[in-house]
């Protein structure tokens, strides 16, 4: 990995998602392009499916109008900080050409008419600015008159005006809820007044006031009765009802309730001509967190499917994962199960807006995102190619019972703590299909993907309990070793276990499962797609809440889930259904804790029930038949041996309750079932602070004391064949810990034969020692082989896991693990075979395995930490990239930790950005820039370079359509403005330039005119040269047709002249 191949840049490539707070929106009818305004200053133009643009106001100041040079490719954008900006939307990405910034007045509306030079600025004084387009230059309007030559008054205020398209009527929008329409030519007085949701009293005197009606449109068609469209004007009784938007169309109402307060509507037309007949078809209405299409041509106005990526906040996201270079098999089968979660009702009519064209670059490679939210959901999104289509969609709170009621919710896009299935960590295989969730309830979910369905069912309880008893500290005077607790059979008894097929679930209980804990729901249906496998719960003990789930990690190929908390970690075999290991992060050290722990005070504890239960015990099947899993003890490990001479942090119980849940035609090793098991902090240990709440907690290098460090986290794991301990001959699967003190320990993995065997002979788990230590807490490992090529972990390949018959034996082959190629040395001098690349909050080191050598060090920061590491692979090789809580971005190559980028990006200004950026593969990286959106970047010169082709064209060239005629006697007897009245009337020749202080001109690189011909890319050509070919085509075809014209009129005037001629060749002159 050279520096020399890097991109010294980044550079952001597409923003997904609904437009975070937005403020204001505009329409092309003829061009089909939809642009939406935040709060925040940003731009989101929407074209076609797939065609989406993103752009940003210098000032960031609030969008308060838009206004679209309709089919000009060109948008004006007024700011809450008085400037008006002119966008070239001729490129693909838009620039700003000219901008003005008024210093006297305070703008409050902007309006430009269809094919007019002239932007009409409203200010709050009351004055009316114009503004010319092509130069975006002040012009003098003439002076405002004293008497106007209509005045139109009423008691109540005006929200909004709307004119008839024949400019004879008008209609207001009032604060009581009432609409009124206007004749030009009436006495000052309403011709009519309507109050569409007032009650109409008996006596006839005036209906009830209403809330305010915010704004109303006056649509016209050819054949039918108009259509009044307005927000707002519900009676006040309507308390807690939803906004709504009221569709008038003759003697109907339609009243459409939305899930958010309205922002602005617009209606979409069949013309751009506001002098003609209107033909509205559909109605665009922009909420606080949705964009709606209604469909005003169907019966019952049903709304069209959104096919834009904008349901990322459906709810709050919580945790996402970026994954590049995925199987090509993977995303059709996710949209085959996908598609099958379709709502119903919409309309069948295509979306309307369909503007801009699809890029011409491709990408050779899928790309998959996944986010987890509050509410538990999982959704999978295609983003290959810059673009964002969800695939599937995964309900977690289904297998539990208690229900959450998302209306009430809806209206909240922060994580609260009453949300009981929050997804908190994700570990996905995507060769296997299989996800593991960790939720906030500290739980731990296993799904395997099937195309069938299935349903499961609770056959079987059984509970086992293990306590070590408070250690007494050298350091507080009471000496003695103290012998370790003798192994035996772990055995389920009535004074632990509890019934046997009721989980503890009363608040009351010191142990089991509280109310606040989601509870299983058995039996549970299950349909094509992602399947609980398995469920692991850590419940109450002693009083005692169970700590969140802070590391998270699966292997497929060894069927072993691990997860970890700031008490222990616990290995679990899901396909046995069974504890492999459950410890403190204390007696991972064993005797070699290298930390003088701070004594807690002694508790009276109870009697252990078994010795060995923190290492598998006995397993009770569906039968009732006890199967000895038969683990190894820990005092079988020479690097663990004597582990309960050091002082530990106080006592740990570990509970565990296992429930098998069995699908009733699959044989005994195709049982799924549900684990729960709980890890007990001490008594008198605070809390750690999670990652993604606080930064409070230390940050101290040291590695001699913990007194400002209550626990010790596990924070990552990392599954992988290599060397367990130091000077083995041979790899084998290990599992490699991180902690939060910046400690990496190893555990040997002994695992039976593939196949049958693996499924009944039992697992051995070895604690095997530390390997290294850095400063601040390990944030990723990965592993390269001898000449620094990246070590995938080993998976399993997938197979549907609900088959029978001759499927079934095709699955039974398939359940075969890869084969890792990693061979070390044969030479008789021990020699590296791999390099273990650990990161942490402040540093990465490069380990030689098996000698357990630190050969590369770099310290990546020392003011700041790492918030997120990734060891990915590139086109050029593998590197380590870094996003730290300073705002940079930093690339270092592997194996030897040298810097190759280092960009300050984006400074942490909020905890969503840490909790969910991530790196992936080929230089691409995402965070959830908003609570609505998803950025994309990329640190890839490769990427960069094809990103331009990639990226989609808003401005097509199209023919506009033809003006309306205006008639005979329209044409005769006049009426309506011309643009040389308005040149006569705005022009400098005639009003002069406006004053220099009122407004300040900020020009851009280019006029309008320059940017008529400015249009980018090979589509847009390609297209114009289409157009001028068919238009020189139809000009010589008539040329060719008054060609002929001309030829059969000289024709026939030389035959009339030869007739002439014969008819008057014999006359004299005195005849004529």
């Amino acid at each position: 990995c050279t520096g020399a191949a890097w991109v010294q840049i980044r550079r952001n490539t597409v923003r997904h998602g609904f437009p975070y707070q937005p403020s204001a929106m505009a329409h092309d009818p003829v061009q089909k392009i939809l642009a939406i305004g935040t709060q925040s200053g940003a731009l989101r133009l929407f074209g076609r499916p797939g065609v989406e643009c993103y752009c940003q106001h210098e000032s960031g100041a609030a969008v308060i109008s838009l206004q679209f040079l309709i089919n000009e490719g060109a948008l004006v954008s007024a700011l809450a900080d008085d400037s008006v900006h002119l966008w070239n939307l001729r490129q693909k990405r838009p620039a700003i050409l000219h901008s003005l910034k008024f210093n006297r007045e305070r703008i409050t509306f902007v309006h430009l008419p269809f094919q007019s030079k002239w932007l009409y600025i409203g200010t709050e004084k009351g004055n009316i600015h114009i503004v010319n387009v092509e130069s975006f230059t002040l012009s003098v309007p003439p002076p405002r008159p004293t008497h106007p030559d209509s005045r139109y008054t009423y008691d109540e205020a005006i929200h909004s005006v709307a004119w008839h398209h024949e400019g004879k009527q008008f209609i207001c929008s009032h604060s009581d809820g009432t609409l009124t329409i206007w004749n030009i030519k009436g006495q000052g007085k309403p011709f009519q007044t309507i109050t569409p949701h007032g009650k109409q009293p008996k006596d006839g005197k005036k209906p009830e006031p209403c809330k305010p009606i915010l704004k109303v449109e006056y649509k016209t068609t050819r054949l039918g009765d108009p259509f009044m469209i307005l927000s707002g004007g519900l009676s006040y009784d309507t308390v807690g009802r939803r906004p709504c938007l009221t569709v008038m169309h003759g003697k109907s109402t339609a009243v459409l309730e939305m899930d958010y307060p309205i922002v602005d509507f617009l209606t979409l037309c069949e013309t751009p001509y506001p002098n003609d007949f209107q033909e509205p078809y559909a109605v665009v209405v922009l909420l606080e967190k949705d964009l709606v299409v209604i469909d005003l041509a169907q019966n019952g106005y049903p709304i069209f499917e959104n096919p834009y990526p904008l349901t990322i906040h459906e709810s709050p996201v919580t945790c996402c994962e970026y994954i590049a270079d995925c199987p090509v098999d993977l995303i059709p089968a996710l949209y085959s199960v996908g598609s099958r979660q379709k709502r119903q009702g919409y309309s069948k009519r295509e979306w309307p807006i369909s503007g801009g064209n699809w890029g011409l670059g491709t990408q050779s490679y899928p790309e998959i995102i996944i986010t987890g939210h509050a509410d538990g959901t999982v959704k999978f999104w295609d983003a290959s190619a810059i673009m964002l289509q969800v695939l599937y969609k995964l309900k977690t709170a289904k297998v539990f019972e208690k229900s959450r009621n998302n209306k009430e919710d809806k209206q909240n896009t922060e994580i609260v703590d009453e949300d009981p299935f929050a997804i908190q960590i994700m570990a996905w295989c995507p060769e296997s299909r299989i996800l593991c969730l960790a939720g906030v309830s500290a739980n731990v979910i296993i799904y395997r993907f099937s195309k069938q369905d299935i349903t499961t069912e609770v056959l079987l309880e059984v509970r086992l309990q293990y306590e070590v008893n408070d250690v007494e500290s050298p350091l507080d005077g009471g000496g003695g070793d103290r012998d370790p607790p003798t192994p035996g059979a772990a055995s389920p008894s009535p004074q632990t276990a509890g019934p046997p097929t009721h989980p503890s679930t009363s608040s009351n209980s010191s142990d089991g499962v509280r109310d606040n804990v989601p509870c299983l729901n058995t039996p549970l249906k299950q349909s094509p797609g992602y399947q609980v496998e398995l469920v692991v719960q850590l419940v109450w003990v002693s009083g005692e809440p169970p700590q969140q789930i802070t590391s998270l990690a699966l292997n497929s190929a060894y069927g072993l889930i691990v997860f970890g908390n700031s008490n222990g970690l616990a290995v679990v075999d899901y396909l046995q259904k069974t504890v492999l290991l459950n410890l403190g992060t204390v007696e991972l050290y064993g005797s070699n804790d290298p930390y003088q722990r701070q004594p807690r005070s002694p508790r009276k504890t109870r009697q252990p029930s078994g010795g060995n239960g923190r290492f598998g015990g006995n397993f009770t099947d569906v039968t009732t038949k006890q199967v000895d899993v038969g683990l190894c003890d820990i005092n079988e490990c020479s690097a663990s041996e004597d582990r309960c001479k050091s002082p530990t942090s106080g006592k740990l119980s570990f509970s565990v309750c296992v429930i098998s849940v069995c699908t009733g035609a699959l044989p005994f090793f195709a049982i799924s079932s549900t684990v729960l098991l709980s890890v007990c902090p001490p008594r008198g240990a605070n809390p750690l602070d999670h990652r993604d709440n606080s930064f409070s907690r230390s940050r101290s290098s040291s590695v001699t004391s913990i007194d400002k460090e209550v626990r010790e986290a596990i924070t990552s794991f990392h599954f992988c064949e290599t060397f367990a301990r130091k000077g083995d001959s041979a790899v084998a699967p290990c599992l490699f810990v991180g902690t939060s003190l910046g400690t990496v320990l190893a555990v040997a993995l002994n695992l039976p034969p593939a196949g049958e065997q693996r499924l009944l002979q039992p697992v051995i788990v070895l604690p095997s020692g530390t390997v290294a230590r850095l400063k601040g807490s390990i944030l990723r490992m990965s592993f390269l082989d001898n000449t620094g090529t990246f070590l995938p972990p080993s998976f399993e390949p997938w197979y549907e896991p609900n088959a029978t018959g001759a499927d079934g034996e095709e699955r039974d082959k398939a359940r075969k693990r890869r084969p890792v190629s990693v061979s070390p040395s044969t030479s008789q001098e021990l020699q590296e075979s791999q390099y273990a690349v650990v990161v942490s909050e402040k540093q990465a080191k490069v380990i030689a395995l098996p000698s357990q050598n630190c050969i590369f060090k770099h310290s990546i920061t020392e003011t700041s930490f790492v918030l997120r590491a990734d060891v990915v692979q590139m086109n050029i090789g593998n590197c380590v990239a870094c996003f730290c809580a300073n705002g940079h971005i930093m690339a270092l190559s592997l194996p030897g930790l040298r810097p190759l980028l280092d960009v300050n990006y984006l400074p942490l200004t909020d905890m969503r950005i840490a909790r969910t950026f991530c790196f992936t593969n080929l230089g691409q990286a995402m965070y959830l820039t908003s609570p609505t959106e998803i950025q994309r970047i990329t640190y890839s010169q490769e990427t960069c370079e094809n990103l331009q082709e990639m990226l989609g064209e808003l401005f097509t060239p199209v023919e506009t359509p033809e003006a309306p005629n205006r008639g005979f006697f329209k044409g005769l007897f006049g009426g309506g403005a011309t643009s040389l009245d308005r040149e006569e009337l705005f022009g400098e020749t005639q009003a002069g330039k406006a004053s220099r202080g009122l407004a300040q001109h900020i020009p851009g690189p280019q006029g309008l005119e320059g940017m008529k011909g400015a249009a980018s890319g090979v589509v847009a050509d390609l297209a114009r040269a289409r157009i001028a070919l068919d238009e020189r085509g139809q000009k010589l075809g008539e040329l060719d047709e008054r060609t002929a014209a001309m030829l059969a009129s000289a024709d026939s005037f030389g035959k009339h002249a030869h007739d002439m001629m014969l008819k008057c060749k014999d006359k004299k002159w005195y005849q004529f």
